[in-house]
């Protein structure tokens, strides 16, 4: 157990994730739609962020520009804007210069480091209560596929292991400072879905090992201290769907973490129908007191999820 002071003790906090798919086909265009304010799913997801009401908020599938424009725009869109906001650089859409997907061509979508149609695409972002130490974070994102123990790398183009990472969106630690003065550490991800594969299962082998990135990370001298929450896409489901599930089943195992928040947050209809894909993981010893799938707001493809603790 954690020993917490008085005040720490009585101060809930709302952690809550959300894949909004958000992300727009160029650069700039979702700034642009978010300036404008006309487009009808922003409309539909400031709506929804504000009846979250999270004290700390992950957002993924939400486009990257260094100034963090986008975020500010949408922040300022809520009747009740965050003080402290972080926008996470992904590796989506960084051109690799190699032909990854065998096709003949190397400068596509499916040739950068991560999916994208343009560097940033579908990035993630936080908007927190609560004051933000950058300091204290971490960055794990450039973490070479390789690199990773136990990695399933696939067959690749000569030289493309020595600058392929193994994180699509981004591996984050963004660190929250808490009303005592400790951190409280989210760690974030969004991993490629496996699906969209050629015969050599790239996405799928890579899905899996994004997700055993934090058993790593858990094992290594570079695991926070808790209090931590864990949370974000894994993209797979530990009992059906497409995927190798072995990582999160073992991740959702594990006596470091608290699995408090079961059911599918998606229904993608077809053969796949709905799953268990967004995450949000408690590190042992915080103390849980509610959690919740919030509608699917009009639109829009996956739940937001949130659970209330006390660090």
């Amino acid at each position: 157990m954690i020993a917490l002071s008085a005040a720490a003790q009585a101060e809930t906090l709302r952690v809550a994730y959300w894949n909004t798919d958000l992300n727009r086909a160029g650069p700039g265009l979702l700034l642009r739609d978010l300036v404008a304010g006309k487009s009808t799913d922003l409309t539909t997801a400031t709506a929804a962020i504000a009846a979250l009401n999270a004290d700390l908020l992950v957002l993924s599938g939400f486009d990257y520009d260094a100034g963090g424009l986008a975020l500010a725009a949408l922040n300022s869109a809520l009747p009740l804007p965050y003080p402290h906001l972080a926008a996470l650089r992904p590796n989506t859409g960084i051109p690799s210069g190699f032909d990854l997907d065998g096709n003949g061509r190397s400068f596509e979508p499916r040739d950068a480091i991560a999916y994208g149609r343009f560097p940033g695409e579908g990035g993630m972002v936080v908007l927190s209560r609560l004051p933000l130490d950058a300091g204290a974070g971490a960055d794990h994102s450039g973490l070479l596929w390789r690199d990773l123990p136990g990695a399933d790398v696939p067959p690749l183009p000569d030289g493309a292991a020595d600058m392929l990472r193994l994180s699509s969106t981004g591996h984050h630690d963004t660190a929250v400072v808490l009303p005592d003065g400790r951190h409280l550490h989210l760690l974030t991800w969004h991993a490629t879905p496996p699906a969209f594969d050629g015969p050599d299962l790239r996405n799928t082998r890579r899905n899996h090992d994004e997700a055993a990135f934090w058993l790593h990370l858990l094992n290594s001298p570079q695991t926070p201290q808790p209090p931590f929450v864990l949370l974000g896409q894994a993209n797979v489901d530990p009992a059906k769907g497409n995927g190798n599930p072995a990582a999160i089943r073992a991740l959702l195992a594990d006596p470091r973490l608290q699995d408090v928040l079961m059911g599918d947050t998606v229904d993608y209809g077809g053969t796949l129908g709905s799953l268990r894909v967004s995450y949000i993981l408690p590190s042992a010893g915080i103390a849980v007191t509610a959690s919740g799938h919030a509608p699917t707001p009009e639109g829009a493809r996956h739940h937001p999820i949130w659970v209330e603790i006390t660090p």
